[in-house]
């Protein structure tokens, strides 16, 4: 039967949450909470839609400018029931049939839950907890795990500094990039439990790596001591100390400041493939090959200047 533009539909679902709200936020729970619960609907054979918050979702349809008219059931995934937002839900959609799933219940008499028809709470006072729904949503593809290491300052090199403009540029690129993004420092602090406190600390996340981002000569000297590969950016115009240890490492993925600023992208995303293929067995072989290489780097050098003095 042909229904008129603002009908309501009473079969129709609206899923929301924390995650549709213009001043929450979207959890990675929360959102494999909601893959859950979609998983079950589409399975049911159930029409929805999903609401989210603009700042998370921008082209995705969001809850401040949905007609409440056009549904007929709302569900709440996940998250507190508690506060203004999921009051004013239960005001805006009142014509609805209104559910929460998964959700924790503080107080059991507070207007967010009882504003529901029906509560399926993972906790709840005097009720026996159920798991979350986080832990049953469908599997998700790997994704490469990348180090990112990245320097603002090394002044000494004047004008021929182009470290803001890469760093820019990096994190632009791999921002647009699908991979699980950690930033390292090469700066060891005792202090700061942020930072790690050894070298032996550093390398055992770089060892877990699949791939690190780096403007620093350590970034990349240090990923491929631990055998994982290291697309390097040299951010001093003409090059500098990155660009000669690359040299020293026989290490080939490597990019100029000014091919970075003329044809950035490609470039990057030539070696992103390298480096997620042939370079992890080029990085291992090269992690590999730094002690057999020792003797070439200076230190047996220093200690055959010292005994030439006579202090040795």
């Amino acid at each position: 039967m042909h229904q008129e533009p603002h009908e309501p539909d009473r079969s129709r679902i609206l899923l929301t949450g924390w995650f549709s709200f213009p001043d929450g936020e979207a959890t990675a729970g929360d959102v494999l909470a909601l893959r859950r619960v979609e998983d079950a609907l589409r399975r049911a054979g159930l029409e929805y839609d999903v609401a989210w918050s603009p700042g998370f979702r921008p082209d995705a349809p969001h809850l401040t400018d949905v007609a409440p008219e056009r549904y007929g059931r709302l569900v709440f995934v996940c998250g507190p029931l508690h506060g203004p937002q999921i009051e004013e839900l239960h005001r805006r959609f009142a014509h609805c049939r209104r559910i929460a799933v998964g959700t924790s219940v503080i107080d059991p008499h507070g207007p967010a839950v009882t504003g529901f028809h029906r509560v399926l709470a993972r906790d709840a006072p005097g009720a026996e907890p159920a798991p979350d729904l986080a832990a049953a949503a469908p599997g998700l593809p790997a994704r490469p795990v990348v180090g990112v290491i990245l320097t603002h300052g090394q002044h000494e090199y004047g004008a021929a500094r182009r470290h803001d403009a890469v760093a820019r540029r990096l994190t632009g690129w791999l921002h647009g990039k699908d991979c699980a993004r950690l930033e390292l420092e090469t700066r060891l602090d005792t202090r700061d439990w942020r930072l790690c406190a050894t070298p032996a600390q550093l390398e055992a996340v770089l060892r877990r790596l699949d791939l690190v981002v780096t403007d620093r000569l350590h970034g990349m000297v240090l990923a491929l001591r631990a055998g994982t590969p290291a697309l390097a950016v040299d951010p001093v115009e003409g090059g500098a100390k990155v660009t000669a240890q690359a040299r020293a490492c026989g290490w080939p993925a490597l990019v100029p400041a000014e091919r970075l600023a003329e044809d950035g992208a490609a470039e990057l995303d030539r070696w992103w493939k390298w480096c997620l293929t042939c370079g992890r067995e080029a990085a291992r072989r090269c992690g590999e090959g730094f002690p057999a290489g020792a003797g070439r780097d200076g230190a047996e050098e220093l200690v055959a200047a010292l005994q030439a003095t006579g202090g040795g």
